[in-house]
């Protein structure tokens, strides 16, 4: 039910017990690669039948018992083209205005500008949101919502005639039908004749729901290796937004490179800016668990803050995300870990992930239930994708954007001390088991480099990924599973296969410093990363080269090919693949030249069968290696990891027990660990 502001006969009327929590906003820099994520063109809702049919996903279809237009039919069914975003439909007329052109129609059902009302059904005691805007001219607004299912319902039209004057405009929304998912936005549409101006569009919630009276700050927490530029440019992001700065405490910057950011030309200029809003701090390099738990220490220490953000050094923020995430934890009913999206920076309207889950069986991440990891919002719209409006609930949220209570670090700690890799998700099922969500919002996101560019595998992150991953298991799983031991076999032969034996030497490595128990996790924090790259050393996938030509030139160069398979005639190739390089002696250490090129697109383990040596670019594009074959190693290192999951398993209950005993991650333990 909606209700006009005019109809309002409660106390509730006045707009001071109103507090707005999310600003309709639209980009100024960068607009032609992110424009979707804000407003798009009006185009008929498509009603599907899966939308529908729950049984729609029970049956596969009989491709055989297809003809030429039956496949066409279907081919049709899913064409999308790009979403129009043209200047000739509406235009940008600053951070908080929009002007839709006469006889245009536009949406603003989109990631940064649909407000997600299902959250805030589900974590806060709101019970109605408002919707307010200043327009001017001629035309009509449509308050829309949807369902979790995504089925889209009309609010109220509230037509404007107002050609010479701006005028308010105001409705209320009760929050119901949202428990399974669904989003409020608004669609404009000008007249034939005139143009349909809106600005400061907004959604308000009533005061009186907050979880707490007092309107206190938060702090960010920056940490920072090596990357002074993308630093400075995130401190001056931060400095131009007024609406973070009314709420901003202060930035621990904590610099733990020696490329440092106080030595970037205007860091002086930002920093007078700022004034007691940053506090940059230098220490040596404890890895991103030691820079973010660095803020989140002084934070706790300043006892001023409510909150902690963690933000990555080099993500690019919307900073309205910034302080949606800040707002709506004021509104939910306990204290909440409040997070947001990840999207490509080399492909702006890309999600990589809206908050994930983690499988306690096999030790890994995967995406909400119902989500999808790399989502385009320029393809499919959130208008137009009706799976994106139902809830996911996630168990945790990367570091790239994640605001931390105050009240959960007082309980739970800090960040475990894990270097890089795993402590966002050990900290996510931490708090989890002392009874605090994580809440990846809509609406709240960061551009980030992709990890498409990134092969952890081939670098010495292998090892903190592997031993943080397996800490991370002992901490928050009661019994190893037999689907452990697989992993662990799969994680040397996918590497192994690639000839990356490196890589299977730092698994291998990690897992023995796992076995070593948690006082050494800590006494080799400032030392693990320099252990990890000696250890990396002789290894011909180590060998790298900046330019091809540094190498021989390959005999063949690698082009897939081949009909598709099944999963399991997939998974049979790869079984028969492996018994090859554990039964053979195959060796290419001695070859004068590669057998093969392959590009890092194609780097997978089917690319390297049957080749004694290859010459492979790495995932950055930035330098190349000549991996040679040698079985005899793999088949050496192969055993050596199945004795070592062995021992792993059979030390489990013991090492389950040290590694919780030692309260890795407790406020105490960082205080030692800065203090040495």
């Amino acid at each position: 039910m909606a209700v006009t502001l005019s109809q309002q006969h409660d106390d509730r009327h006045d707009e001071r017990n109103w507090e707005t929590v999310d600003r309709v906003v639209f980009p100024t820099t960068d607009a032609d690669m992110t424009m979707p994520l804000y407003a798009i063109a009006w185009t008929r809702p498509v009603l599907s039948d899966d939308v529908v049919n729950a049984f729609a996903d029970f049956y596969s279809l009989d491709f055989a018992a297809m003809n030429e237009a039956d496949v066409r039919r279907l081919l049709n069914a899913s064409r999308r083209t790009s979403a129009d975003t043209s200047s000739q439909v509406f235009s940008v007329d600053g951070r908080t205005a929009v002007t839709v052109h006469a006889g245009r129609h536009a949406s603003f059902c989109t990631y940064f500008n649909a407000f997600p009302a299902s959250y805030w059904r589900r974590w806060t005691k709101v019970d109605s949101v408002r919707f307010t805007a200043d327009v001017r001219g001629t035309g009509m607004l449509q308050l829309m919502r949807s369902t979790g299912r995504g089925l889209i319902h009309p609010v109220r039209e509230i037509p404007v005639d107002a050609p010479d004057k701006a005028t308010t405009v105001s409705v209320d929304i009760t929050m119901d039908g949202l428990l399974d998912g669904g989003f409020f936005w608004f669609d404009a549409k000008a007249d034939i004749d005139a143009e349909l101006h809106i600005a400061d569009a907004r959604w308000a919630v009533p005061r009186s729901a907050r979880r707490e009276a007092e309107t206190r700050p938060f702090s960010i927490a920056i940490a920072t290796f090596n990357r002074a530029p993308y630093c400075l440019r995130q401190l001056r992001a931060i400095a131009a937004d007024g609406n973070v700065r009314a709420r901003l405490d202060t930035i621990y910057c904590t610099d733990q490179g020696t490329d440092h950011v106080c030595d970037q030309p205007g860091f002086s200029e930002v920093s007078a800016a700022l004034g007691d809003q940053l506090t940059y701090i230098q220490q040596a390099n404890l890895g991103g668990s030691g820079g973010f738990s660095r803020g989140m220490f002084e934070t706790l220490k300043a006892g001023r803050a409510a909150y902690t953000m963690l933000l990555d050094d080099d993500a690019i923020s919307e900073p309205e995300s910034v302080i949606r995430a800040v707002q709506f934890a004021d509104y939910c009913s306990t204290p909440t870990i409040v997070g947001g999206g990840m999207l490509h920076l080399d492909n702006r309207t890309v999600m990589y992930a809206q908050g994930e889950r983690f499988d306690k069986t096999e030790v890994r991440m995967f995406p909400c239930v119902g989500a999808e990891y790399n989502h385009d919002y320029a393809q499919f719209p959130l208008r137009d994708c009706p799976k994106l409006h139902r809830r996911f609930d996630a168990d945790f949220n990367g570091w790239w954007l994640c605001l931390v209570p105050t009240a959960v670090m007082e309980e739970i700690g800090l960040s475990m001390p894990a270097f890089i890799k795993f402590d966002d998700i050990e900290y996510g099922l931490r708090a989890k088991e002392h009874g605090y969500a994580t809440v990846s919002l809509p609406g709240v996101a960061v551009w980030h480099q992709a990890w498409h560019d990134k092969d952890p595998g081939r670098s010495w992150e292998e090892y903190f990924n592997n031993r943080n991953r397996w800490v991370c298991a002992l901490l928050h799983i009661d019994r190893p599973k037999w689907q452990m031991m697989y992993q662990m076999a799969y994680g040397d032969a996918n590497l192994g296969l690639r000839l990356v034996y490196s890589g299977v030497k730092l698994r291998h490595l990690a897992m023995r410093d796992v076995m070593r128990g948690p006082q050494y996790m800590i006494d080799a924090l400032p030392t693990a990363l320099a252990t990890a790259r000696e250890a990396r050393r002789g290894f011909s996938d180590t060998d790298t080269r900046a330019n091809i030509t540094d190498f021989p030139e390959a005999t063949v160069e690698y082009e897939p090919h081949g009909k598709p398979k099944s999963k399991q005639q997939v998974q049979q190739e790869c079984f028969r693949a492996v018994f090859e390089s554990l039964t053979t002696n195959r060796d290419g250490t001695a070859d004068k030249r590669p057998q093969r090129a392959i590009t890092a697109k194609d780097a997978t383990w089917r690319a390297f069968r049957g080749a004694s040596s290859v010459l492979v670019t790495s995932a950055d594009g930035n330098s190349a290696a000549w991996c040679r074959r040698d079985n005899a190693l793999f088949r050496k290192q192969f055993k050596r990891g199945l004795f070592l999951s062995k021992e792993f398993f059979k030390r489990w209950d013991r090492l389950a027990a040290d590694y919780k005993a030692a309260n890795l991650g407790s406020v105490a333990m960082w205080e030692r660990i800065f203090r040495g």
